[in-house]
């Protein structure tokens, strides 16, 4: 029997017929292609009636998945930080040159 799901961006879905799992890029009315991501990281565009042709369930995420673009917001927010980081040292370095001039005028 044939499920009809309509493809939702985020969705995970099993083509049960491949036994493969995937979930849902990005859906685009206008050229009627649906982009999914594979477990393993292909990424492959889809026309709607071939959606329609598959025998698809509804799944949850799968365990230990790690979403990229999650993990590249995670990695630049870590630069940002380390940015900051670098920022401190500057100041540091520009407070030590106003206390060596400091110490010249003394003098």
């Amino acid at each position: 029997m044939s499920r009809d799901y309509e493809p939702t961006p985020g969705q995970w879905y099993e083509n049960l017929e491949e036994e493969e799992s995937f979930r849902v890029l990005s859906v685009d009315e206008d050229s009627e292609l649906i982009e999914i991501e594979y477990l393993d990281g292909d990424i492959e565009e889809i026309d709607l009636e071939a959606w329609h042709e598959m025998d698809l369930e509804l799944t949850e995420e799968p365990e230990g998945w790690s979403d990229a673009d999650e993990d590249e917001d995670e990695e630049d927010e870590d630069e940002d930080e380390e940015d900051w980081d670098d920022d401190d040292e500057d100041d540091d370095d520009y407070d030590d040159d106003d206390d060596d001039d400091s110490d010249r005028d003394e003098y």
